[in-house]
Order: C-alpha cells, then sequence, then structure tokens
C-alpha cells in the first residue's frame, strides 16, 4: 500500500487562508465603490462597473491559479500571492485617489478606468490563493470532492462574512482608508506566516516571499498617507466638507463628494444662493397666504436650506426633515449651526420608508430634495413613490421636488409623466435654455391635486430674481411627449439621466 501523501498545510490554516483571500477580495469590492465614488458618483453605472470588474478578476483568478497549481508547486506561490495581493489592496487606495484626482467629469471611460484600478489586479490575485490550496490539499483522487467542497464552502463563507461585516460594521465605524489598509495588512501578514510555515514543512525554497513584494506594501501604505483626498470628512454615504463662501461672510457651502449640494448663510436664513432653492422657495411662499405657519415634510436634508427658510418666513412651521446619512446631519449640528426642535426635526431614515410612515392627509408641503450622487435615488422617482406622496398631502397640498437632468432630458419627462399618473396638477419651472433642450441643470417639479396658483408662482420667481420660464398646459404635454412612467418595477433612472456616451 503506497504511503499517503503528506498534507503540506493543516486543514486549520488551509480553512483560514481561503476564508482570508476570498473575503478580501468581497471587502475590495465593497469599499471600492465607495472609494470610486467621489470622482463619478455613486450611480447604477459605478456600482454595475465594480460587481463586473470583482467578478472578473475572481474568475480571472481562479482560471489562472488552478491552471498554475498544475503545473508549478503551488507551495511555492501561495505565500508571494497572499502578500502581492494584500499589498496591491492597501496600494488601491493611492492608485484610485491619484488617478481620480486626474479625471474631470463622469463619462463611462472614466467609470470603467477607476473601477479597473480599484478591483482588477488585487482581487484577481487574491482570487488565484484558493485553488492552489485546494490542489495542496488533495492527498488522493477518491477525496477530491470532499475537499474541492469543503473549501469552496469556507470561501463563499468567507464572502459573506466579509460583506456582511463590513455593510454593517465596518464602514459605520470606520474610513475605507482605514478598512483597506488593514484588509491589506492582515492579508500581507498572513502569508508571511503561511510562507513561514511551508519553509517548516518542506524544502526547495517553498513559502519563501521576495523583499520586493514586502517592499511594495510598505511603499503601498506610505502613498496612502500622502495621497491626495477629498474627503474632510467620510459619512455613510459621502465624502463631505463645508466651505467657507469668500464673497460672504457668514455663507457656508455642504460638499457632497464633488457637488455643491446645500448653502447655507449662518446668519441669513433667508438668503437663497442656489436658484433651483429660490424656485421652491417661490413655490414655497404662494401655497398659503403670507406668514401661515406650514406642516412640511422635507425628502432630503443636506444643509436644511429650505426648512430654515420657512422657520424665518412662516414662524411656527412645523418641518420634518428626512435625511438617510447621519454624518450629514453631524456636520449640520457641528459646522453649519443647525439646532433642532419640536418645529424642525430631523430624521435620519430613507425617503421612501419614511414617506411609507407619514400620517395620512397631514403635510400642506413636501419637498423632494434628495439624491444620490448625481440623480434622485431611483425608489423616489416612481409612481408607487409618489402615490405616498399624495397620501401624506392634504387635498391642497403641494409637492415641490428638485430633479436635475441633461438634454435631451430623459428622466425629468419621464418624471413628469409619472408625476401626471398621480396628480392633476403639474407645473414645471426651469431656465428657458433647459426646457428648450439646449441645456441642462436643475428643474423644480411642482403638483398637486388642486389648482396651482400659476400666476402666483410666476410673480414669486421673479421677486427671488430668478429669469426661471413656467411651462403648464400645451406647452408640458409637448415638453413630455412619449415619455414612459416610472414603476418600482421599471424606473431606469440612471440610464435616462446619465449622459454616457
Amino acid at each position: 500500500m503506497a504511503a499517503p501523501v503528506p498534507t503540506p498545510l493543516p486543514n486549520p490554516v488551509a480553512a483560514a487562508v481561503t476564508f482570508l483571500c476570498s473575503g478580501a477580495v468581497l471587502v475590495l469590492e465593497i469599499v471600492g465603490l465607495r472609494l470610486i465614488a467621489p470622482y463619478v458618483g455613486v450611480t447604477l453605472q459605478t456600482s454595475t462597473a465594480i460587481i463586473g470588474f470583482a467578478l472578473a478578476a475572481i474568475a480571472l483568478g481562479a482560471w489562472t491559479g488552478g491552471a498554475t497549481a498544475d503545473r508549478t508547486d503551488p507551495r511555492r506561490l501561495l505565500a508571494p500571492l497572499m502578500v502581492a495581493g494584500g499589498a496591491l489592496v492597501v496600494a488601491v487606495l493611492p492608485l484610485v485617489r491619484f488617478t481620480g484626482s486626474l479625471l474631470s467629469g463622469a463619462d463611462a471611460g472614466g467609470v470603467l478606468l477607476l473601477a479597473a484600478v480599484a478591483v482588477v489586479v488585487p482581487a484577481a490575485l487574491l482570487s488565484a490563493v484558493p485553488p492552489m490550496v485546494v490542489k495542496l490539499q488533495l492527498a488522493s483522487l477518491a477525496e477530491t470532492g470532499a475537499v474541492v467542497g469543503r473549501l469552496s464552502g469556507i470561501g463563499t463563507l468567507g464572502g459573506i462574512a466579509a460583506t456582511f461585516v463590513t455593510g454593517f460594521l465596518l464602514i459605520a465605524v470606520l474610513p475605507s482608508s482605514v478598512i483597506l489598509v488593514g484588509t491589506g495588512g492582515v492579508t500581507v501578514v498572513a502569508g508571511i506566516v503561511v510562507g513561514v510555515l511551508l519553509r517548516r514543512r518542506t524544502a526547495g525554497g517553498a513559502g519563501r516571499v521576495p523583499v520586493g513584494l514586502l517592499v511594495l506594501a510598505v511603499a503601498g501604505a506610505g502613498l496612502a498617507a500622502v495621497a491626495p483626498t477629498p474627503c474632510e470628512e467620510e459619512t455613510a454615504y459621502h465624502c463631505a466638507r463645508v466651505v467657507a463662501d469668500p464673497a460672504r461672510d457668514t455663507g457656508r457651502v455642504l460638499m457632497l463628494d464633488t457637488l455643491r449640494h446645500s448653502y447655507v448663510d449662518l446668519a441669513d436664513p433667508t438668503h437663497l444662493e442656489f436658484e433651483y432653492v429660490r424656485a421652491v422657495a417661490a413655490v414655497t411662499d404662494v401655497v398659503a397666504p403670507a406668514g401661515r405657519a406650514l406642516s412640511a415634510l422635507h425628502v432630503g436634508g443636506g444643509g436644511l436650506t429650505v426648512p430654515r427658510y420657512l422657520a424665518a418666513v412662516r414662524p411656527g412651521t412645523d418641518s420634518l426633515v428626512i435625511e438617510v446619512d447621519p454624518g450629514v446631519v453631524a456636520i449640520d449640528r457641528e459646522q453649519l449651526e443647525l439646532e433642532t426642535s419640536n418645529s424642525l426635526a430631523v430624521r435620519v431614515a430613507d425617503g421612501r420608508v419614511a414617506l411609507a410612515e407619514e400620517r395620512p392627509g397631514r403635510r400642506d408641503l413636501v419637498v423632494g430634495d434628495a439624491f444620490g450622487g448625481l440623480s434622485v435615488p431611483w425608489q423616489l422617482t416612481t409612481r408607487e413613490a409618489l402615490e405616498l406622496v399624495d397620501a401624506a398631502l392634504a387635498d391642497t397640498g403641494v409637492y415641490a421636488v428638485n430633479l436635475i437632468d441633461h438634454p435631451p432630458l430623459g428622466f425629468v419627462r419621464a418624471e413628469l409623466a409619472t408625476l401626471r399618473e398621480v396628480f392633476p396638477h403639474v407645473l414645471l419651472l426651469a431656465r428657458a435654455p433647459v426646457l428648450a433642450g439646449e441645456d441642462g441643470g436643475n428643474l423644480v417639479a411642482v403638483a398637486s391635486r388642486s389648482p396651482l396658483p400659476v400666476e402666483g408662482i410666476a410673480g414669486a420667481l421673479t421677486g427671488h430674481d430668478l429669469a426661471w420660464h413656467l411651462a403648464e398646459g400645451a406647452e408640458l404635454d409637448a415638453f413630455i411627449g412619449d415619455a414612459a412612467v416610472l414603476t418600482d418595477d421599471y424606473a431606469p433612472v440612471d440610464q435616462l439621466l446619465t449622459p454616457y456616451g
């Protein structure tokens, strides 16, 4: 009887290596999306690019790793692959930040480039490790199924654990840079330990880690420390910072990722810098007699510019602000002097969930100003979402929503068609070149069950120093055309909005 083939790695070590390398790939995939978001936004395309490149890297690594293990003793490659993969996980941080700082705009090429830089090479190297471990652990053909199945299952568990721990815990308490450097560092150390173990158990140079890979790991950590970062503060959803307005001592701009999201005058809440905010304010000025308190729901908080304005011009207004990002609320309190009260409350929640929990018929006004990167979150754009808005409004209540689009304005047309499915009265406010399809930017849609004060809104726009046009009736019909209605089953918001070419 032939002597049994010795197992190069103890089974617990083989399991741990497979678990760790598979988990590190998933950590990289999740954090990679947050890493590229400040430069290209958070859209369906950015998520798709990260997931697609991660899957491609996993397939490439598993295929080449298995083929290489059949031709070369995997004991020589296992430790170097782990160290190289871990070092490159660390190096991804400066590579993405240096590359991202050179990009301008969120075109498809930039999205694909940054996604590839963020995941492909380290994920492919780490994905080559599990098939090599399988090769090492195969003592005979009689146990092939058991070994492959066990290690495949362990690798999958590693990916699952990494996904949940990263998504639910690590991102909530640690910056992305710390997560990546920590994951890469643990993988590098594990690779060194595996190398030492293999050298003790075998001869012929097995487990030796080239010095150059260790230098790469150290260099990656050093570059990560000096790489340019767009983040003053990393929240659960954004890179955020507050910038002082050099032209106005009390003016502050809240930047989320690369976008100027809100403008707040700390001394004068009636100063409205952004044109779209003035357009929304024009609507709020005429939904009720001047000075009368309102019951208002704000879906999307940012710097809370409109709620502050209402509190100043309509004392006693009851405003509830729904903001999904607790980090943004913290910045509002710490840097933008937000003081909440019974009449100005903030709830951290998803806008769609909060709408579903609203008491019916309560609100005089609902303001929509929620954005995930460059677009309104799709779940807030659909007929079903707008039915929730309608349910929250009183019979004479008004919905005013900030939209952003670019020619050919496919998203805005679809959203207006959807609004008309729910509300009998709809208006569109925008600059004339935007309505003509010659330019992009902000537009404000206004909807209600009751007839809207068209002349009053037009006069209020002028009063807020806005040369915006108001489209209604036949003009709005022509603008909407044959645009499709958005539903929970069909809402390609990112594709309609983002001008990829």
